[in-house]
């Protein structure tokens, strides 16, 4: 009697590789992705040197004619009894002669893409709010106001440069204030000057 004997297959099938044919088909018209790098794109758009304020040479009579009326708000003061009013109108009138007598040194000043450099100090845009401009001694001068309580506004003079060159530039990044109300120092100051001039205005 023949007594077939089975044997177990000793022969292990090892299962194909997998390859990740996915990752590896790339379509012939797709580049890999590369994250683009901003541009931080600084221009200059204007640039120019002014005096830090503006300034007129004053004549003597305009130092006469404030000293006198000083020395007759002293008495009037002294009278009543007003010292600490009495330095204050020293301290004021003093202020105003040496601002009358000390000529500014000349600032520079520059508009770029991100903002305005008076100096050494840089505002960003948005840090800054609005823009108009007003005239003090017969000259244009800017004045930007912040968006912060501190410095509040800033005061450019412009020089050789003239406002509608500077409002052009502007307009691209603050908005222009047609109007703006004078403050009653301001307008109290305009008042005394035209009725009670301290100078002869030149003809």
């Amino acid at each position: 009697m023949v007594t077939a004997h089975h044997h177990s297959s000793e022969i292990k099938k090892t299962p194909p590789e997998k390859t990740n044919e996915a990752a590896s088909i790339t379509a012939p018209d797709e580049q890999p992705y590369e994250p683009e790098e901003e541009e931080h794109d600084l221009r200059t758009l204007l640039s120019w040197h002014a005096p830090g304020r503006p300034f007129r040479h004053r004549s003597k009579e305009y130092f006469i004619n404030a000293t006198l009326i000083m020395l007759a708000l002293q008495i009037i003061l002294f009278l009543f009894a007003q010292y600490l009013l009495m330095l204050v109108v020293f301290s004021l009138v003093f202020l105003a002669f040496a601002l009358a007598i000390v000529p500014p040194h000349m600032f520079y000043y520059k508009i770029t893409t991100q903002g305005i450099r008076v100096e050494d100090h840089f505002f960003i845009w948005e840090e800054l709010y609005d823009f108009y401009f007003m005239r003090h001694e017969g000259e244009d001068v800017l004045h930007i106001s912040t968006e912060a309580y501190f410095p509040g506004e800033l005061i450019i003079t412009l020089g050789d440069v003239s406002p509608k060159q500077v409002k052009s530039v502007l307009l691209q990044y603050l908005p222009f204030r047609e109007y703006v109300k004078p403050a009653f120092i301001q307008r109290a100051g305009e008042w005394l000057e035209h009725n009670f001039p301290l100078e002869r205005r030149p003809a």
